[in-house]
């Protein structure tokens, strides 16, 4: 029981008494058991708020940000209760020693929630998001984020401000990296396969945490691809492209929602109380906690709707932002509001139930140190099982671009081989942004993967080249040296980590300084050359597309990027990745993406259609490409019915064949376009996909199931409706290449 005073001891036994008879009266009635727990817990917490005091309650509602300079400080707040939570701060044993502060040494002893941004691992790094949507694998994201979880919660950690789901069209943003891509169906499943691992099946168990999608909402739709832009688009666009991956995590669970820097329409989202009470709270039932990015309660000032501190706080408040991430307005700024009447005090007592309920879903106020065990952190943190899953995520992640002449697989007897690149030996590339506790000395690079890949007898020359974004040529002559003593060149090129990532938005998509100089005289030398990309967004790449003979997309892929991007140049595995996103052939045709509407005048020759006049309309790499060391061929698509009824479910099935002489993975994908409706749909639509294992030879025949609901969309009066009418079905290895079937939606 957490030592506190007499009053509050009280408080918990009750609330304990509350929880057992619950659970004793409905064991054999899962719901009743459910409606039991959720009651008493809105029963302790309700009394727990009855006894605070105005100084505790924002004090709940402030995140500080951890700063070591200032732990005297911080301690003095955590003894007055005027702390609810600490981002950027964590170990078993610090967390253990502020836990203790506020659980022993406060008036009510409520315990502290400590929040990290652990997106794509905690020690042991993960391929980025963008990356691991390349899988199109849910259950192997799913069992990233677990891991994810396992790692930070054995170093003291509550809280995860992750999985970013923000759909990007525009790779000129810097944080497109941190999401799935640019489709909100691929996008919603990725967000739901996330907040499963992280939350797991039960919050209160010390290995899982809260999760928090972010950033709510349309943050990814910034104007230019400038990091916090603003946002100006339609509702229509907002509910049917950039509202359903979160709509997704809330049905997954997640307790967590946090609001974005961006405005919609002349309302910040951190004032936006229509987007955050009427549509998060209202429509969809959250019930958990909002809170704000980092200061960006403040920032309502830069935007120009509040003139002081005070007055952005209450417009935050009052429009559901639960938790004030660093600014401290809430605590410092609201009391005097109450106080004389201005801002009731239900509206702080509302978001401080939120907070409190939270932390009893995290099993923080039945045991306050749990999550902070230095025995789990020292066993659980980058031990071989972690490192294996990572390298296996890695390798499901990788993209094949192309392959002429079938240049890849390499043989691991090569006589010489030539690494060369900027990043082929770089430790922290890898890592990726928002890289929480990874270290670079736990990286294995490139070079070091094919090293440890190659037969003993085969000779690795390595060469730098050039920097990522600096212009000395003063490396190429020892590139193109070696270059012409190897058998082939493995050439590695892209971006450095913090290229991409928040506040790294660029204006243009080309290789960053001399990198495609470096290529071309590579590539002159006649030596075969195969390509690979490390970087966090799609990159205009035609150069290298139209002249290097096999490319291999592998974005920033973690601690075991060496021994997997190897495990792919060696054929120990066959990759299966699909680009979530569609690579252009320049920046002047962004934003471009799939699922586009058609216009009155399609691109054709006519001069007078929707074109460029310099440049093809269609992508360098279309969304859903990728491909393999095997031939995968598609044939005799079927559906049940050529009609179908508003309550009916249309059976379709497709044979996928592997005709390739390996076995391999392959990214099956179901597309639909409504033909005619009320108002313009999308040229194509994803609402479906497998990755399926086929060995060499084999055949299988993957089903689908589409209902009505499936096809619904918001008419002219935004109504959620199905319209009667031509559909066609769309099947194939990506958006591009795809059988065709049609059926009927009848009344």
């Amino acid at each position: 029981m957490i030592r506190a005073n007499r009053k509050f001891t009280r408080v918990l036994l009750l609330a304990l008494v509350v929880w057992l008879f619950g659970v004793v009266e409905s064991r054999s009635q899962p719901t009743q058991k459910r409606m039991a727990s959720t009651t008493a817990r809105d029963q302790f917490v309700d009394s727990l708020l009855s006894i605070m005091t105005l100084e505790e309650k924002l004090g709940q509602l402030t995140q500080f940000g951890w700063s070591w300079h200032d732990t005297a400080r911080y301690h003095t707040f955590i003894k007055a209760g005027k702390v609810g939570s600490f981002l950027n701060i964590y170990g078993a044993e610090p967390t253990h020693v502020l836990q203790r502060l506020a659980v022993e040494h406060s008036r009510l002893g409520i315990p502290l929630l400590f929040a990290l941004d652990v997106i794509h691992g905690f020690r042991t790094i993960f391929p980025v998001p963008l990356a691991e949507a390349s899988s199109w694998d849910p259950q192997a994201v799913e069992k990233s984020a677990r891991i994810a979880a396992i790692e930070a919660t054995a170093a003291g950690l509550h809280w995860t401000f992750a999985p970013m789901v923000d759909i990007a069209r525009d790779p000129r943003w810097g944080r497109i990296v941190e999401g799935s891509g640019e489709d909100p169906f691929l996008g919603s499943v990725m967000a739901a396969a996330r907040v499963r691992g992280f939350q797991g099946e039960d919050l209160a168990a010390d290995n899982t945490m809260l999760a928090c999608a972010k950033h709510f909402a349309a943050y990814g739709g910034a104007e230019g691809g400038r990091d916090y832009n603003i946002v100006d688009i339609s509702e229509r666009t907002l509910r049917e492209i950039y509202l359903p991956p979160f709509h997704a995590a809330v049905k997954a669970g997640a307790v967590t929602i946090m609001a974005a820097f961006n405005e919609i329409a002349g309302i910040p989202m951190h004032a936006n109380g229509y987007l955050l009470n009427e549509i998060l709270r209202g429509e969809w039932g959250f019930d958990g906690l909002v809170v704000s990015d980092y200061t960006g309660i403040m920032e309502l000032q830069n935007h120009g709707i509040g003139a002081s501190p005070a007055e952005v706080g209450e417009l935050a408040l009052r429009a559901g932002v639960d938790v004030d991430m660093v600014s401290t307005i809430y605590l410092n700024d609201l009391s005097d509001l109450v106080r004389t009447g201005k801002l009731p005090m239900s509206e702080v007592d509302r978001a401080v139930k939120r907070v409190l309920q939270a932390k009893f879903r995290a099993g923080l106020f039945d045991d306050p140190y749990r999550y902070s065990d230095p025995q789990r952190e020292q066993t659980l943190i980058l031990n071989a099982e972690h490192l294996s899953a990572a390298r296996d995520m890695a390798r499901k992640s990788i993209v094949l671009l192309k392959n002429e002449r079938q240049v890849l697989p390499l043989s691991k007897e090569i006589k010489t081989l030539a690494v060369i690149g900027p990043l082929a030996d770089d430790k922290r590339a890898p890592l990726g942004s928002w890289a929480a506790a990874g270290r670079p000395e736990d990286v294995v690079t490139i070079l070091q993967g094919i090293r440890r890949a190659v037969s003993p007898k085969t000779k690795v020359l390595y060469a730098k080249g050039c920097e990522v974004e600096e212009s000395d040529r003063s490396g190429f002559q020892q590139a193109v040296d070696v270059a012409k003593m190897a058998d082939a060149a493995i050439l590695v090129l892209g971006e450095n980590a913090d290229m991409s990532g928040e506040a790294a938005s660029r204006s243009t998509l080309d290789l960053p300084g001399l990198q495609q100089e470096l290529a071309e005289a590579i590539h002159a030398t006649g030596t075969p050359v195969v390509g690979v990309l490390m970087n966090g967004r799609p990159l205009s790449i035609t150069w290298l597309s139209e002249h290097i003979p096999a490319l291999l997309e592998t974005w920033f892929l973690g601690v075991q990027m060496g021994p997997a991007v190897a495990d792919v140049l060696f054929g120990d595995y066959n990759p299966g990745g699909k680009l979530p996103v569609t690579f252009p052939r320049s920046v002047g045709q962004v934003p471009i993406y799939y699922n586009h509407k058609n216009t009155g005048r399609p691109p054709g020759e006519n001069r007078f259609t929707s074109k460029y006049l310099d440049l093809p309309s269609s992508p360098l790499y279309p969304f859903g490409h990728g491909l393999s060391y095997s031939e995968f061929a598609y044939s005799n698509l079927q559906l049940n019915s050529s009609t179908m009824e508003i309550s009916d479910t249309l059976k379709i099935s497709v044979e996928v064949t592997n005709a390739g002489g390996r076995a391999g993975d392959e990214v099956v994908q179901l597309y639909i376009r409504d033909e005619a409706a009320s108002v313009t749909r999308p040229v194509k639509q994803l609402l479906g996909f497998q990755r399926i294992h086929l060995s060499a030879g084999e055949r299988k025949n993957p089903v689908f199931m589409l209902t009505a609901e499936d096809l619904a969309f918001y008419n002219q009066g935004m109504k959620w409706v199905v319209e009667p009418g031509s559909f066609k079905v769309l099947v194939g290895r990506n958006s591009v290449e795809v059988l065709e079937a049609r059926f009927e939606v009848v009344q």
